[in-house]
């Protein structure tokens, strides 16, 4: 297990991260919308999807329908043909169905705007109600995903066997001012530097409080 930073080290790693990404954060086009129930279930496609197969998939369901009551007029053959492109088409029609349901039977009819109630939703875990909770409620709150939980256990920014274990620690070891634009800070540079394969430890802008053991491979 990687050594975890010090307080010290997170704020600088947040720092780093911060000047490498002077502009402003934006929301992700695949899991965000104007309207709260679209962005729902724009984050409910993008589980185990890319973000361009989640938009596409997202894109053909409201071509449809992009209301929970419409969402139930639908056949389960229509939904999954045209959320297909984003996997798991089977479940996640399941899951859109009872979700449109409960918005509409336990929620009347709007979307929760706390994690507990977002996450008592079918198909809402961690992840998707801290999206929720950053882009569409303004919410200060580090969301993890695959990329954002690899980065902080390979570095030691926050530890966690699971997303919604590293999510908890990572909100209790992140300071106040990074909350709003951590994810897409870590996200990117999940993306592009601290890859699953291949990071590019030589050229990476917090390689010296970094806690990876196996950096020195890459940079010799």
């Amino acid at each position: 297990m990687t050594e975890l930073m010090s307080s010290q080290e997170i704020e600088e790693f947040f720092q780093r991260l911060a000047a490498a990404n002077p502009q402003n954060s934006s929301p992700p086009p695949a899991k965000t919308d104007a309207d709260l129930f679209r962005s729902l279930v724009g984050c409910l496609l993008s589980a185990q999807s890319k973000d361009e197969n989640t938009l596409k998939a997202k894109t053909q369901l409201f071509e449809f329908a992009d209301t929970p009551e419409a969402i139930l007029e639908l056949s389960d053959l229509t939904i999954a043909t045209a959320i297909r492109p984003c996997g798991l088409y089977n479940v996640k029609t399941k899951n859109l169905k009872n979700l449109s349901r409960a918005i509409i039977d336990e929620c009347q009819g709007k979307v929760p705007t706390d994690r507990k109630g977002l996450m008592a939703l079918p198909g809402i875990g961690r992840k998707c109600a801290d999206i929720m909770l950053l882009f569409s409620f303004g919410n200060p709150v580090i969301a993890v995903d695959t990329h954002v939980h690899r980065v902080c256990n390979r570095t030691g920014l926050a530890q966690g066997k699971t997303e919604a274990a590293t999510a908890k620690s990572l909100d209790e070891r992140a300071p106040a001012w990074a909350k709003m634009d951590g994810h897409v800070w870590i996200l990117e540079f999940g993306k592009k530097t601290c890859r699953a394969r291949g990071p590019k430890c030589d050229s990476c802008i917090i390689n010296d409080i970094c806690h990876f053991t196996a950096k020195r491979l890459s940079t010799g």
